[in-house]
């Protein structure tokens, strides 16, 4: 597919994403954001990797804690936490009958990038959104979008679907357990995707 171009993005912005849009289970919704639009202040980028994660051993809901409330209690809240100490990492909450939420992994970016540039403290393009922690540093997503809604601080706006023939599914990265599900999903050939 290679490298998405929009002529204009931020006139190119569909419909605000609601919180119900949320609701289905996370593998559905981690295909189904693929190409939609990440938007926080005037920094925007295309979606274009994503993971899901609901109750396997990987997830932080895989046992009810304070921490995974949000996962299990909520759908259409951004669930934001701290890993290894270091980076933060922006998930979605799903599943309204359950527990799920899935994890933005990659952006390509659209409008903003000067200050993706100076917050990332990098010139690359590709290497401004290319994984979960780069994205959040990117877009200053952080702790106090914790437990927000959809369009509280941070939204996801509409976009038409990758057909399926255009999405690639493999065993999620950077975890420990439940590497062999199939549950990371990615546009074939887009060049921003995380390493």
């Amino acid at each position: 597919m290679g490298l998405h171009v929009r002529l204009s993005p931020m006139e190119d912005l569909g419909k605000l994403l609601p919180a119900s849009y949320f609701a289905d289970d996370a593998l559905l919704v981690a295909k189904k954001l693929l190409g939609k639009t990440l938007k926080k202040g005037t920094v925007s980028g295309m979606i274009v990797e994503t993971e899901a994660y609901i109750t396997d051993s990987a997830s932080h809901a895989f046992r009810a804690t304070k921490r995974s409330k949000l996962m299990r209690e909520t759908y259409g809240h951004w669930y934001v936490h701290f890993t290894y100490g270091m980076h933060w990492c922006a998930n979605i909450t799903t599943n309204k009958n359950g527990a799920g939420a899935v994890l933005i992994r990659a952006v390509e970016p659209l409008t903003g990038i000067a200050h993706m540039k100076k917050r990332r403290g990098k010139e690359c393009l590709r290497d401004l959104c290319s994984g979960p922690s780069k994205l959040c540093q990117a877009f200053c997503i952080d702790g106090k979008d914790n437990a927000t809604e959809i369009g509280e601080t941070c939204s996801v706006y509409d976009a038409p679907n990758i057909s399926k023939e255009n999405i690639v599914a493999t065993g999620r990265i950077g975890i420990r357990t439940a590497t062999t599900l199939p549950w990371r999903f990615y546009i074939k050939g887009n060049p921003f995707i995380s390493r």
